[in-house]
């Protein structure tokens, strides 16, 4: 049986407070990971081509599930990456190398990080592919 009492004793001020406060934050990093879960709800239409069919995938964090290749890595990567994953291509002072990455385009809608969005990727300059790179992993595999 432990002694809570003694072990207040031996244990000081500070560190108590310490393993508080580690706690604490161990236990908010937890319930914000699982509230940023459960605020992701996607739909990726991807076309390999302009012209071609397009292929519509889902993804929903929270439990993870959808018909994007492994649900639960691609949230788990979403989550890693943060809110600024489908963050617009910076213009302006910003250079874009000249590169054709290809004729692939998607379209990403839906919820995330509870907030709506709405976004077109393309492959069309250097800064378009880090783009489209930083989230590929939503993509069919051919895509990436």
């Amino acid at each position: 049986m432990i002694d809570f009492e003694l072990l207040g004793r031996i244990l000081e001020e500070p560190v108590r407070r310490t393993a508080l406060v580690a706690l604490v934050a161990i236990a908010a990093a937890a319930s914000s990971a699982a509230a940023l879960a459960g605020a992701i709800d996607l739909r990726i239409t991807y076309r390999p081509m302009g012209s071609a069919t397009a292929t519509v995938l889902t993804l929903h964090c929270g439990p993870a599930r959808g018909s994007v290749s492994h649900p639960g890595t691609a949230c788990r990567r979403l989550i890693a990456i943060g809110p600024r994953a489908f963050a617009p291509t910076p213009r302006g002072m910003q250079a874009c190398s000249q590169i054709y990455g290809g004729p692939q385009t998607a379209i990403v809608t839906g919820t995330y990080f509870g907030r709506p969005v709405w976004v077109k990727l393309s492959r069309v300059d250097g800064c378009a592919i880090a783009r489209w790179q930083k989230v590929g992993f939503l993509f069919p595999s051919s895509a990436s």
